[in-house]
Formats: structure tokens, C-alpha cells, sequence
């Protein structure tokens, strides 16, 4: 199973960018996906930006991703 995590650009390298997953940064290609801005959302899959997304939605499926962690290590 393939899956995209939101995350937000911090900056951008002409075709790439800096961006944070929970306080993790990661470099992100931006062939894909060229009309990136700082303070951007991208759902990031294998180093590739594929898709922008509000900040709600970015916040929201992070935190089902964590509740779901949760659940599968039986913190819940």
C-alpha cells in the first residue's frame, strides 16, 4: 500500500523544496507539482509533491495518521 503525508514547505529550490512533517524536515521534488509557495501544503509521496491541500485537511489527516498509530500499537 502506497501512502502521501501532508506536508508544509518551508522553502523552495527551483525544482524542489524544503518541507516538515511533524517537526521532520524532508526535501521534496517539485517536478510533479511546479506551483509551490512557502507556507504550502503538499500531500509529499516517495519525495514527490503530487497535490496541494488546504491547512485543515493537511492537520486533519495527520491527525488521523497519529490516531491510527495509536490504535495499531494499543495506546488507545
Amino acid at each position: 500500500m502506497c501512502l502521501a503525508i501532508p506536508a508544509k514547505v518551508i522553502q523552495v529550490n527551483g525544482t524542489s523544496a524544503l518541507v516538515t512533517i511533524e517537526d521532520v524536515e524532508y526535501q521534496a521534488s517539485l517536478l510533479l507539482l511546479p506551483d509551490v509557495n512557502p507556507g504550502d501544503y503538499i500531500m509529499l509521496h516517495a519525495g514527490f509533491a503530487i497535490e496541494k491541500v488546504d491547512a485543515a485537511e493537511a492537520e486533519e489527516t495527520l491527525r488521523l495518521l497519529n490516531e491510527l498509530e495509536q490504535f495499531k500499537l494499543g495506546e488507545n
